[in-house]
């Protein structure tokens, strides 16, 4: 199977989680709203009270639901993108296959969300050496480099940690830990091999901000200019607030439209590209990964290696999940 074959047939699960996200954010809303004007009866700040409860349970139920739900949902599409790449086939019902691995290996998939801090930070202990070519440049030049590394270092290590699920997920015959500390040696050993990985995830995300984002803005631009009255009132009550240090562009019109626009469009971005652009690049990253690992095979004595290297590698394989 090609990747985008592999990335159609487990597209489905990305609609469930966007789907399953807008009702968490939803009933988060909703807990505010209600707690504000149940908390209303013509004290203010029984109001505020009131919406401040409602915000606490309303994130105390979206973290159940991000722990319990999506990270099962995302679970069940990473083993059927892994499946697809690592056996070139994927069942005809691949959603209902995918959340049958998920249920049949619940207690595994829960272990796993509990090692993955300390998988990201292993992955962050030994990646802080690359922090040294920013320290190496110095200034504010060399400043610029390491916050720069730092970043792509963030970005990698979401699509590291879902390599290691998927790891996990295809070594179905071992326990966690072990599948998890598998994954991290096969990314170290096979370093210049994957981090080909990283030009595959910078340069299709920067073509989906170009061309999404910016079709987005063109969009909201077109559709906010037949508003002027709105954004001129909005300018005004800028105005009113009297920041200090506020600078004068801001009070423009046309520049406020540009602004609301411009964030409106990154906002919606992320969210489009989280359900359809990421899967993409996941599929490619997992496969390299998949193909990587069945090829060699970690051994004790490259986990040994690694324990040198980190001393969060092996707190990590002395947990016995």
């Amino acid at each position: 199977m090609t990747n985008f074959q592999v990335y159609r047939k487990t597209l489905p699960f990305s609609f469930i989680i966007f789907l399953v996200s807008l009702l968490s954010i939803a009933q988060l809303v909703g807990f505010c709203v209600a707690g504000f004007f149940i908390g209303n009866n013509g004290e203010e700040y029984r109001a505020f009270v009131g919406l401040g409860i409602g915000l606490v349970i309303g994130i105390l139920i979206a973290i159940a639901i991000d722990y319990l739900v999506l990270n099962r949902i995302k679970a069940a599409q990473i083993a059927m993108m892994t499946k697809g790449v690592a056996d070139d086939k994927l069942p005809d019902h691949v959603v209902k296959e995918g959340f049958g691995e998920v249920r049949g290996r619940f207690a595994k998939i829960t272990a796993f969300f509990v090692v993955t801090n300390l998988i990201k930070g292993m992955f962050r202990q030994i990646g802080r050496a690359l922090n040294g070519v920013g320290r190496m440049v110095g200034g504010q030049a060399g400043d610029a480099v390491t916050s720069a590394i730092d970043s792509a270092v963030q970005i990698l290590l979401g699509y590291l940690c879902d390599c290691c699920l998927g790891w996990v997920m295809y070594r179905k015959d071992q326990g966690v830990t072990k599948s998890a500390c598998e994954g991290a040696v096969i990314f170290f050993k096979n370093g210049k091999t994957l981090f080909r990985n990283i030009g595959r995830i910078f340069g299709m995300g920067i073509l989906s901000f170009v061309v999404i984002g910016g079709a987005l803005f063109a969009g909201s631009y077109l559709i906010c200019a037949q508003f002027p009255t709105m954004f001129a009132e909005l300018s005004t009550a800028i105005q009113n607030l009297k920041i200090e240090d506020l600078p004068t562009w801001v009070y423009d019109t046309r520049n406020l439209t540009m602004v609301v626009c411009a964030i409106g469009s990154i906002v919606l971005w992320s969210t489009i590209h989280s359900v359809v652009g990421r899967p993409f690049i996941l599929v490619g990253v997992l496969r390299n990964f998949v193909a990587a690992g069945k090829a060699n095979i970690p051994t004790e004595a490259d986990f040994k290696e690694l324990d040198s290297k980190s001393s969060k590698f092996a707190k990590l394989r002395a947990k016995n999940i």
